[in-house]
């Protein structure tokens, strides 16, 4: 700095003596043309003078002589008499030493006023004057009498050639003068500013530093040096007081916040104060986020503000949400951002086998060992980790990236998106157990089926969409043969054994798209969804009645139990439009086929309707 500071001083210095000489150049080629010019005028007063005197006194002849002499004065070059044409006119002779020798005389002659001009090189200067003589007519001259001329016409001209030079030598001295001067300054100058300025200087130097050192998280107080003001040493006290302060305050917001938000400064404290607006930024994004999940409705919709957050928020482009029922056994991918799940199918056998589930421990790629042996695609990079969502549901969120270093930019970043994982559980804890709460309303407590109560709020959406889309839904009421003997000879326990059994073929023998409903008691409603055909349908209900009639079921002391059923049938919308309608026909035909001998199906006809209304 002290460098810049000296510098600036002598370019100041040099411009200020720049234009202090170019003035005085100036000024003294300004005085040397004024001076130049009143000594011709003074000069063509003598000579005027002379003129008049030698022409009274009958001594034209020593003209030149006399202009000779005047010729002689200092700083003169040379002087010439010009004659005007109406003198040449009046006395009928010409001579050509008097007549004019250039534009500039002519001029003269013509207007009647002096003119001059310069003419100068690099170290010399002159002035040409040329000065009119016009007649005049007073008391000591009265050219009028010698000359037929009117007053103020121009009978001739005076014309000088002075040399100035020696006022330019003068400047040019004085242009060595003031770059001596300014050498001298200049010297001065650093002489002073090496011992003033040096205290002030190295001062400035700590306190960029010290600031510098701040930014980066080193908070050091300044040592002020000797030298400078008391006010520049009050100053630096202030700022000590205030880095202490500083340093303070922002170690300990920034320990508050990693501890509030669980997050640990990769950084190493480089720059603390941009930590703590990021983990801020962070913490005010997550705060959004939170409020926005408690008022979502369901699971999907928390799951897909979570996904928009890794994508927008955190450029991640393929991740994938799994849910892992231990009890169950089961898995099922929830969301599935790019095609990138390469253990999607070890999952879906064996779900048991993640090892992040397992171990409830994130897992990542390593550089010299495979940590999943699950995943399949060697040439990418995964980093997965486990969630509880519940008590023995887990959730398992699953990144993929082509490259390393997509995956330790992951890392640096997966305190703050495990943070939003973090806050989104206990929602999607909620959501479960609502809708856990919500399917035990529909469900039944014995068998584990839908109940009634199901059926009429699923319809509700079904029947719509079956006539939009001109779907068949096979309705099937089943009814246990006899169940009321079993009850009867073996107990309530056999008889709830028996209505298990009865559950577990309807729910493996239909598909997964079907709905099987406890209607109440012994009966029970198969809705076989979008099935083709009649012919369909009455091969599901005889496969089921072949499957009950086949089924054994232990009793007591080892003796076994099989049973029958019957089945009756109905079409929706063949049979009605109207869904109550098709459940009805298929219990009157239910009842056709128990009253006519019981284990068969038996297809819904309208004249059966008769039959069970006479009854």
């Amino acid at each position: 700095m002290r460098k810049n500071i000296i510098f600036k001083y002598i370019i100041m210095v040099a411009v200020l003596a720049i234009v202090i000489t170019a003035l005085s150049l100036y000024n003294l080629r300004n005085i040397g043309i004024k001076s130049a010019i009143h000594n011709a005028e003074a000069l063509s007063e003598v000579i005027k003078s002379g003129l008049t005197s030698h022409m009274l006194n009958n001594n034209m002849h020593q003209v030149d002589t006399f202009i000779d002499s005047v010729s002689n004065i200092k700083n003169v070059d040379k002087i010439w008499l010009v004659r005007g044409d109406l003198v040449s006119n009046q006395f009928k002779n010409i001579d050509k030493t008097k007549l004019p020798k250039d534009a500039l005389d002519k001029s003269v002659l013509l207007t009647g006023k002096m003119q001059y001009e310069i003419q100068e090189t690099f170290t010399t200067t002159n002035v040409r004057v040329t000065i009119p003589y016009n007649a005049i007519a007073e008391k000591n001259i009265d050219c009028l009498q010698c000359h037929n001329v009117k007053q103020g016409e121009t009978l001739g001209a005076v014309s000088l050639m002075l040399d100035i030079s020696t006022l330019k030598q003068i400047g040019i001295e004085s242009i060595y003068i003031i770059s001596l001067v300014v050498i001298l300054t200049i010297v001065i100058i650093i002489f002073l500013s090496r011992k003033i300025l040096r205290p002030y200087i190295s001062l400035f130097n700590r306190f960029s530093a010290n600031i510098n050192c701040a930014v980066t998280g080193k908070f050091n107080q300044i040592q002020p040096p000797r030298g400078i003001t008391s006010e520049m040493m009050t100053l630096t006290q202030e700022y000590n007081k205030l880095i202490v302060n500083f340093r303070e305050t922002s170690v300990d917001i920034e320990k508050k916040l990693q501890g509030f938000i669980g997050y640990s400064n990769i950084n190493n404290g480089k720059d603390p104060l941009n930590d703590s607006k990021e983990i801020i930024d962070n913490l005010s994004n997550l705060y959004q986020f939170k409020k926005e999940i408690e008022l979502d409705n369901t699971r999907d919709e928390i799951y897909a503000r979570l996904s928009q957050i890794f994508s927008n928020k955190f450029g991640i482009k393929n991740f994938s949400f799994v849910e892992i029922d231990m009890l169950k056994q089961k898995m099922s991918v929830v969301v599935k951002e790019g095609n990138m799940f390469h253990c999607e199918k070890t999952m879906s056998e064996s779900p048991e086998l993640c090892r992040a589930a397992r171990t409830k421990s994130d897992v990542m790629s390593m550089d010299f060992h495979s940590t999943c042996p699950y995943f399949e695609n060697k040439d990418k990079y995964y980093y997965c980790t486990n969630i509880d969502i519940s008590k023995n549901i887990y959730l398992i969120i699953n990144f993929v990236f082509d490259t390393k270093e997509e995956l330790e930019n992951l890392k640096e970043q997966f305190t703050f998106i495990k943070s939003y994982i973090n806050e989104a559980a206990p929602s999607l804890e909620v959501k479960l157990l609502m809708n856990a709460l919500k399917e035990s309303a529909f469900r039944d407590g014995l068998t584990g089926l839908y109940n009634r109560k199901f059926l009429e709020e699923h319809t509700k959406k079904l029947i719509p969409q079956a006539k939009r889309e001109n779907i068949n839904v096979g309705v099937l009421m089943l009814d246990m043969d006899h169940f009321k003997a079993v009850n009867d000879e073996y107990g309530h326990d056999i008889g709830d054994k028996v209505l298990k059994e009865l559950a577990r073929i309807l729910d493996e023998t239909v598909r997964e798209s079907d709905l099987v409903i406890r209607y109440g008691g012994e009966e029970f409603i198969v809705l076989l969804v979008g099935v083709k055909s009649e012919e369909d349908t009455i091969a599901v209900a005889n496969k089921i009645g072949q499957r009950v009639r086949e089924n054994e079921i232990d009793v007591y002391a080892g003796a076994k139990l099989k049973k029958t059923i019957s089945i009756g049938l109905s079409m929706f919308p063949q049979d009605s439009t109207n869904f109550n309608g098709v459940v009805k026909n298929a219990d009157i035909a239910l009842y056709e086929a128990k009253s006519t001998g019981r284990d068969k199906v038996v297809r819904f006809q309208e004249e059966q309707v008769s039959s069970v209304d006479l009854f």
